[in-house]
């Protein structure tokens, strides 16, 4: 009965702007202001500290609207920020909140918690208490991921959690190998929608499928060499039938895994022969020339972009090697398994990848960067380039640019005038 509590509403916008009012400035730990005053770290740190317990409280709110806000305002944080000791006091109560969020939660509050429970993860890294955390949320994330009448959203979200997580935590081979058969069990669905004429497997779960083959690619990176050696023998030879679907991010994936399946079969056998060589070739070569006008153009490129990889991945046994930029240092991509691996965790930690490879002492022994680098405050202010020197770059460039330009333009023009 009484009067409901007097809750100010929230919006996914008001609360991700007012965490990350407090969070934004430790993306970049270079990220102060130039000859500004000194800012009180201590105080600061109390203040987002006070909030963020504020938006755990509100997790177990009433308003499906409120918990969801809390929700992604504590994401914003986790991805911005190293919390370890905060989350290291309220793993359980956090744990419990994520736990209830997926279990009664509609579509967007069970992805946001699913997106919750990653980072949860990330910030833990393995251990004892990451193992806690994932034998509670495992079991319903498995749940929500193979129940029909749960949305495909919902799904989508809790089998990239699920995969996510049982990368960072596990020790167990056996929970691996669980882990990796429950999304199996859903990916391999793909393969049938060809075969089965009635159409069971709608286009509707193709996003489901993706997630699911992806979360199994990673886990697929961590297995032993015998399970990779099964593995390998039971899928290359069906997924070449995935490069057919017509949506681009099956296609996309289904890709990139062949990629990186070849790369572990000639890890394991340095003689390993692909008897439907030909046909996968000319199959991805198609892709990477596609000029159906009946498709997107930006779709076409991206298409094109990443089968010309895949191609000299399955042709020529060649990656093309990227590099990554965090803070002084750099970081060398140069195979399949550790882009996949660094896509993944991109993919959910956005713009703060770049302070969690810095920072996040798990990420670091994932990417083999060793220890955090320490730079003290008078350092980092020699290595940032002043507001003056970064504007006369720019104007420099812009007018460079310019000329270019209007150099090509002018051919174009005389060009022109033959016709």
């Amino acid at each position: 009965g009484g009067q409901p509590r007097n809750v100010q509403p929230f919006s996914d916008e008001d609360a991700s702007i007012e965490t990350m009012s407090h969070c934004s400035g430790f993306s970049d730990p270079a990220s102060f202001t130039e000859d500004g005053p000194e800012v009180d770290e201590e105080a600061t740190q109390e203040d987002l500290e006070y909030k963020l317990k504020g938006f755990i409280d509100l997790t177990l709110d009433k308003s499906a609207k409120t918990r969801q806000a809390a929700l992604e305002s504590l994401k914003n944080a986790f991805s911005s920020k190293i919390l370890y000791e905060f989350i290291m006091e309220r793993r359980m109560t956090l744990t419990d909140s994520i736990e209830r969020c997926i279990k009664k939660g509609k579509s967007d509050e069970q992805c946001a918690a699913a997106g919750l429970a990653c980072l949860l993860c990330v910030q833990m890294g393995s251990g004892i208490e990451s193992e806690e955390i994932f034998k509670t949320l495992g079991p319903v994330l498995k749940k929500i991921v193979c129940d029909g009448t749960a949305s495909i959203q919902a799904r989508q979200a809790c089998a990239t959690c699920l995969g996510i997580c049982c990368f960072i935590v596990t020790d167990d081979i056996t929970e691996l190998y669980s882990t990796m058969e429950c999304l199996e069990n859903i990916f391999t669905k793909a393969y049938q929608r060809d075969r089965d004429t009635n159409g069971v497997s709608s286009t509707h779960n193709t996003v489901l499928h993706v997630s699911a083959l992806l979360a199994w690619t990673l886990l697929l990176t961590i297995c032993p060499m015998n399970e990779v050696k099964k593995k390998i023998e039971m899928h290359l030879h069906k997924l070449p039938s995935l490069l057919s679907c017509d949506d681009l991010n099956m296609r996309i994936a289904a890709g990139e895994t062949l990629a990186l399946l070849f790369e572990l079969a000639r890890e394991t056998d340095a003689d390993f022969f692909y008897e439907d060589m030909d046909l996968l070739t000319e199959k991805l070569r198609a892709l990477a020339t596609d000029g159906n006008k009946h498709r997107a153009k930006v779709d076409k490129r991206k298409q094109r972009s990443v089968f010309r990889d895949v191609l000299r991945a399955v042709e020529e046994r060649d990656f093309p090697t990227e590099m990554v930029k965090f803070g002084p240092e750099r970081m060398y991509i140069d195979c399949w398994v550790k882009k996949q691996t660094y896509e993944t965790f991109k993919e959910i930690l956005g713009s703060g990848m770049q302070y969690h490879l810095q920072s996040n002492d798990f990420l670091r022994n994932v990417f083999e960067l060793g220890p955090p680098v320490m730079l003290d405050a008078a350092t980092l202010k020699t290595m940032k380039i002043s507001r003056f020197e970064r504007h006369l770059y720019n104007s420099a460039a812009f007018k460079a640019r310019t000329k270019a330009r209007s150099k090509c333009r002018d051919k174009r023009a005389d060009v022109g005038e033959f016709f």
